[in-house]
């Protein structure tokens, strides 16, 4: 049985910060490539961040310089560390797990995988 559970959510202010973090109960998990999606109300899920088990990292405009995306292989653990925190970043955050390589197959990727539960985040003004 397959899981990803994500937890860090929470409520923080504008400015503010918090920490995702996501276990996955895969085998061989530094073969995987991870990532951070989000769904705000009455909006299409949009991707985060991505870390690809091939290594490159990728970061939506919207985050970059203010979302770091990281793993432990070892813990078999995915991370989001959100600094600088706006109102706008309210939705539920999922973490997904995929055997494509993001960087070769941007079209495919997340389809198939494997995904969490989500987490909200709540930002106040």
């Amino acid at each position: 049985q397959v899981y990803l559970v994500e937890s860090g959510g929470g409520l923080v202010q504008a400015g503010g910060s918090l920490g995702l973090s996501c276990t996955a109960s895969l085998d061989t998990f530094s073969y995987w490539s991870m990532a951070w999606f989000r769904q705000a109300p009455g909006k299409q899920r949009e991707l985060v961040a991505y870390i690809s088990s091939g290594g490159p990292i990728h970061y939506a405009d919207f985050v970059r310089g203010r979302f770091t995306i990281s793993r432990d292989n070892a813990k078999n653990r995915l991370y989001l560390q959100m600094n600088n925190l706006k109102p706008e970043d309210t939705a539920v955050y999922y973490c997904a797990a995929d055997l494509v390589r993001p960087e070769h197959s941007p079209t495919t990727a997340w389809g198939n995988g494997y995904w969490g539960q989500g987490t909200q985040v709540t930002v106040s003004s």
